[in-house]
C-alpha cells in the first residue's frame, strides 16, 4: 500500500511539474509575441534607434545621422514619424542645445520644403536625397553663420561633408528602416541590404561613445557582440564586413577607434572560420584576435581592459538565445538555416500545388461519374414500353376518330395490337411493302388500313432517328466519361510525381567526388538529383577540357561503374572561357534501343495511300509503332487513318492508358461520321528498359516477331475501329530480345501475293529466308516479293514496318574503369 501511495504521489507530482512547465513555456511565448508586437509593429523599437542616432557625432561635431533617419521614417512609416521626432530630439538633448537646435531646424525645415516640392512635383521621392542635402546645408550654414558666428571656409566645408554624408545616409536608412519596421518571414536580404542594415547598427553603436564603466567602454562592447553574433550566423565573409564597417564607421565617430577596426574584421575573419566549433569556436576566434591586436598596443595595461571588453561581448554572446540567431540565418542568403526555410516554402508551395491537381483529379473523376450513362436497357420490359409509346402515337393520330374504335381496342384488343405490333416490326426492317399478306389480313381488319400503313411508316422514320439519337448521346456520354477519367488519372498520377520529395544524396556526391578524384580527374562539384534506377539525374562541373571529350570517354564510363547502370551525358553546356568551368549532365540511358526501316505503296502506284503508319517515342521511356489502314483507298482512306493515328499520338503522350487512348479514339472514329468509314489499328508498344511488348490489334493483320532462324506470329481477332460502337480487343504481350526483328505489315502485303493458298507459311518462310537484319532493307526485301509474286502489280495499299531492338550501347562503354569503390556502391 505504500509502495502504491508513493508511486501515486510521484506521478502526480510529475504532472504537476509539467503543467507548470508548460504554463511556463505558453507564458514566455505570450511575452515574446507581445514584445515582438510591441517593438516591430507599433514602432517602439524606432524610439531606441532614434535615441542613439540623435546623440551619434562625427568627428566629435558633425550630426549628419538624425535627419535621414527621421526622413526615412517618415516616408516609408509616416505614422511613426513622431516617434523618430521625439527619439532623435531626447538623444541630441544628452548632447548639447546646439545639436538640439540643429536637428530640430533641419527636420522642420524638410517637412517645409518638402510639402512645397510634393506640391510642384509628381515624382516627389526621387528628390528626397537632394532635398535632404539642401536642407542640411542650409540649416548648418545658418547655424553656424548666425548662432555660432564661424565664418571661416573651414565651417563650410564641413557644412557641406555633413550635408553629403546625410545625402549618402537616406539612401541606405531608407533600404535598412523597412527590415526593422516590418516582419517578412519569407525575405532574404540582399546584399545592399545587408550592408546597410549593418551601416544602421554601426550608427547605433557610435551613439554609445562616451558610455564607459570601469574603463571599458560600452561600443567596443557591442560591436564585438555584433561581429560575433554574424560570423556564427553566416560565416567569415559576412563576419569580416561586419566588422570592417563596424569598425570604419567607429573609427570615423572617434579618430581613437581606428585600431578597433582591425580588431573587429580580424575576429569577423576567425570567428567565420571556426563556426564549425559552434559558440565556442567563435568565441575562441575573438579571443585570438583580441591577443594578437593586443600585442600591438603598449603592453598589459591596455591590453587588459580589451580582453574585459570582449570577454563581456562573449559573454552576451553566449547567453543569446538560439531562436534569434536562428531567426536572424533564415534572412541570409547561403546560410543552412535559410537554405531549410527556403526547401520548407519549396515543399509548402509543392504540398499546395499537389493537393490542387489531386482535387482537380477529383472533379474530373466525379465528372466521369456523372456523364457515365447507365447501360442502355435490352430487356423485354423496355421494348414493350417502346412498342406502347410507339403505337400510342399511332392510335392517336388514326383510330381516335374513327367510328370503328370501342370495337378494335375493347373488343379485340389483343388482335389489333398484335396486327400493328408486327407492322411496326415489319417496318422497322424495311420489309413492310414486300408482306403482302400481312397487308391483305389488315385491309379485311380495319376500316382505315391505307391511313394507318401509311402513319406507321411516316413515324418509323422519326422513330428509328430518335433511335439513333438516342445511342450517339449515349455515346457521346460515355466517350466524355472515358475521356474525362483518364484526364483524372493523369492529373492524379502528376499530383503523386509532384509529392515525391527530392532525397538528399550528400553521402553519393562526396564518394562520387572523392572517386573521381582519386582517378585523377578534377571536379568542380557534384550534384545529385536522383538515384533512382532508370532516372539517374547527376550534374557536376568540371574544368574546361579544350573539347577533348573527356565526359562521355571517361566520366561517364566510370559513373556506369559506380552506379552498375549504363550513364551518358545529356547535356554539356563548356566553359566560355579557357579557366571556367564546363557544366555537365548525366543521366541513365535506356537499356534498348529501336530501329525501324519502312516500305510502303499506294494502290496502283498513286501517290496516297490509304494507310499510315507512326513511329512515337513516348516519354513514360516505351516506344510505340503503329500501322492504320484507312477503309477502301484514296484521299478519304489516308484521311481516316492519318487522323487514327494522329489521335492515337496525341494521347499516349498524354501518359494515359493504352486501352482508354483507343477505346476513346474508337468512339471519336465511330460518332463524328454517319458513313461507313473505319480504320484499321496495329499497335505494339515497347518498354525500353526490359523489351517487354504489348500488342493491340483492331482489324488488323498478324504481326511476326524474327529472333535468328525462329519466326513468331503474333495476331488477335478483333473488327476495326468504328465498326461496332463497344470495342473490345485482347492485349498480347511478348518479350523480345536484343536482336529480334518486328515485322508490322498491313493487309495489302499479307494477304496481297496471289496464287498463295496459306498466307501464314508463304510470309513466315520469306521472313526466314532473310540474309539481312537491317530494319529498311528488312523491309524493302519483303515489299519487292510481294509485288513480284503479285506479278507487278499494286492491287491495295501495302506498309511494311520493320523494328529492330537492340541493347543500348553507348560509344565508349567499353572502356574499363579499375576505380570501382565498394564505399560507392
Amino acid at each position: 500500500m505504500e509502495r502504491v501511495e508513493r508511486g501515486t504521489v510521484r506521478r502526480i507530482s510529475e504532472v504537476r511539474i509539467n503543467e507548470t512547465q508548460a504554463t511556463l513555456s505558453r507564458w514566455m511565448r505570450h511575452v515574446k509575441l507581445r514584445l515582438g508586437h510591441l517593438f516591430v509593429h507599433q514602432g517602439f523599437l524606432l524610439l531606441l534607434v532614434g535615441f542613439l542616432l540623435g546623440r551619434a557625432l562625427i568627428l566629435a561635431k558633425l550630426t549628419p545621422f538624425a535627419l535621414p533617419f527621421f526622413v526615412s521614417v517618415y516616408m516609408l512609416r509616416r505614422d511613426k514619424a513622431a516617434f523618430a521626432l521625439v527619439s532623435l530630439l531626447a538623444g541630441a538633448v544628452t548632447l548639447s542645445f546646439d545639436t538640439v537646435l540643429f536637428v530640430g531646424a533641419s527636420i522642420f525645415g524638410f517637412l517645409f520644403i518638402y510639402s512645397w516640392v510634393r506640391k510642384v512635383i509628381s515624382e516627389s521621392l526621387k528628390l528626397v536625397p537632394f532635398v535632404v542635402f539642401a536642407v542640411s546645408l542650409a540649416t548648418k550654414w545658418l547655424i553656424s553663420y548666425y548662432w555660432l558666428g564661424e565664418r571661416t571656409a573651414y565651417g563650410v566645408a564641413m557644412a557641406v561633408v555633413e550635408a553629403g554624408l546625410s545625402l549618402v545616409l537616406t539612401l541606405i536608412f531608407m533600404q535598412s528602416i523597412p527590415l526593422l519596421t516590418v516582419q517578412k518571414h519569407k525575405h532574404a536580404l540582399r546584399a545592399e541590404e545587408m550592408i546597410s542594415l549593418i551601416i544602421l547598427l554601426a550608427s547605433m553603436l557610435t551613439g554609445m561613445i562616451g558610455w564607459s564603466a570601469y574603463g571599458l567602454s560600452l561600443e567596443h562592447v557591442m560591436s564585438r557582440y555584433l561581429v560575433l553574433l554574424f560570423a556564427f550566423v553566416a560565416g567569415a565573409a559576412t563576419g569580416s564586413t561586419v566588422g570592417v564597417v563596424t569598425g570604419l564607421v567607429l573609427s570615423l565617430a572617434n579618430v581613437g577607434n581606428l585600431s578597433e577596426m582591425s580588431l573587429l574584421a580580424f575576429a569577423g575573419l576567425l570567428g567565420g572560420l571556426l563556426k564549425e566549433g559552434k559558440k565556442i569556436g567563435v568565441a575562441f576566434g575573438l579571443i585570438v584576435a583580441t591577443l594578437l591586436m593586443g600585442l600591438y598596443g603598449d603592453g598589459k595595461a591596455e591590453l587588459m581592459p580589451t580582453l574585459l571588453e570582449s570577454s563581456i561581448a562573449i559573454m552576451l554572446f553566449l547567453c543569446t538565445a538560439h531562436s534569434l540567431t536562428e531567426k536572424i540565418a533564415k534572412h541570409i542568403p547561403g546560410t543552412a538555416e535559410y537554405i531549410n526555410e527556403q526547401q520548407q516554402y519549396v515543399r509548402k508551395i509543392r504540398d499546395v500545388t499537389a493537393q490542387r491537381v489531386s482535387q482537380f483529379s477529383n472533379v474530373f473523376q466525379a465528372l466521369a461519374e456523372s456523364f457515365s450513362p447507365g447501360p442502355l436497357s435490352d430487356s423485354d420490359e423496355y421494348h414493350e414500353r417502346e412498342v406502347d409509346y410507339f403505337l400510342g402515337d399511332i392510335t392517336e393520330k388514326t383510330c381516335q376518330t374513327c367510328f370503328k374504335k370501342a370495337q378494335c381496342w375493347v373488343a379485340n384488343f389483343s388482335t389489333t395490337y398484335a396486327y400493328m405490333k408486327q407492322m411496326m416490326h415489319e417496318a422497322d426492317e424495311k420489309t413492310l411493302a414486300q408482306n403482302h399478306q400481312l397487308l391483305h389480313e389488315w385491309e379485311r381488319y380495319c376500316v382505315k388500313a391505307g391511313k394507318v400503313v401509311d402513319t406507321i411508316e411516316k413515324e418509323m422514320v422519326i422513330y428509328q432517328a430518335n433511335r439513333k439519337l438516342k445511342r450517339q448521346v449515349y455515346e457521346s456520354r460515355k466517350l466524355v466519361a472515358e475521356q474525362l477519367l483518364g484526364v483524372s488519372q493523369v492529373m492524379d498520377d502528376f499530383a503523386k510525381e509532384i509529392q515525391k520529395e527530392r532525397e538528399n544524396h550528400y553521402l553519393q556526391e562526396e564518394q562520387i567526388y572523392h572517386a573521381l578524384q582519386e582517378f585523377g580527374i578534377e571536379i568542380g562539384h557534384v550534384d545529385i538529383y536522383s538515384l533512382e534506377k532508370g532516372n539517374i539525374d547527376i550534374e557536376m562541373s568540371i574544368p574546361y577540357c579544350e573539347g577533348r571529350g573527356e565526359c562521355e570517354k571517361l566520366i561517364a564510363p566510370m559513373l556506369s561503374d559506380i552506379l552498375g547502370e549504363t550513364i551518358v551525358v545529356k547535356r554539356e553546356e563548356c566553359a566560355a572561357y579557357p579557366n571556367g568551368y564546363c557544366r555537365v549532365a548525366f543521366g541513365s540511358t535506356k537499356a534498348f534501343v529501336v530501329e525501324t526501316g519502312v516500305a510502303f505503296a499506294a494502290k496502283g502506284g498513286g501517290l496516297i495511300s490509304g494507310d499510315s503508319y507512326a513511329t512515337i517515342e513516348l516519354g513514360t521511356g516505351k516506344y510505340a509503332v503503329a500501322i492504320s489502314d484507312g477503309m477502301g483507298n484514296g484521299e478519304r482512306a489516308h484521311y481516316e487513318s492519318h487522323e487514327t493515328l494522329h489521335l492515337l499520338q496525341k494521347i499516349l503522350q498524354t501518359g494515359m492508358d493504352e486501352s482508354i487512348a483507343i477505346k476513346s479514339i474508337n468512339s471519336i472514329l465511330a460518332l463524328r461520321t454517319t458513313e461507313d468509314m473505319y480504320a484499321t489499328l496495329d499497335l505494339a508498344i515497347i518498354d525500353l528498359q526490359n523489351a517487354a511488348t504489348k500488342f493491340l490489334k483492331i482489324g488488323s493483320m498478324p504481326s511476326f516477331i524474327k529472333r535468328g532462324d525462329k519466326v513468331m506470329k503474333v495476331e488477335a481477332s478483333n473488327l476495326p475501329m468504328g465498326i461496332i460502337k463497344e470495342v473490345e480487343f485482347d492485349v498480347v504481350s511478348e518479350q523480345l530480345k536484343s536482336g529480334d526483328l518486328l515485322i508490322m505489315m498491313s493487309d495489302g502485303v499479307f494477304e496481297g501475293p496471289m496464287n498463295v493458298e496459306n498466307h501464314d507459311l508463304w510470309m513466315k518462310r520469306k521472313i526466314q529466308e532473310l540474309k539481312t537484319t537491317d530494319p529498311q532493307e528488312v523491309a524493302d526485301v519483303i515489299m519487292e516479293e510481294v509485288i513480284r509474286q503479285c506479278g507487278g502489280e499494286i492491287e491495295d495499299d501495302m506498309t511494311v514496318v520493320v523494328a529492330k531492338v537492340r541493347h543500348n550501347t553507348p560509344k565508349w562503354a567499353t572502356i574499363p574503369a579499375y576505380m570501382y569503390m565498394k564505399k560507392a556502391q
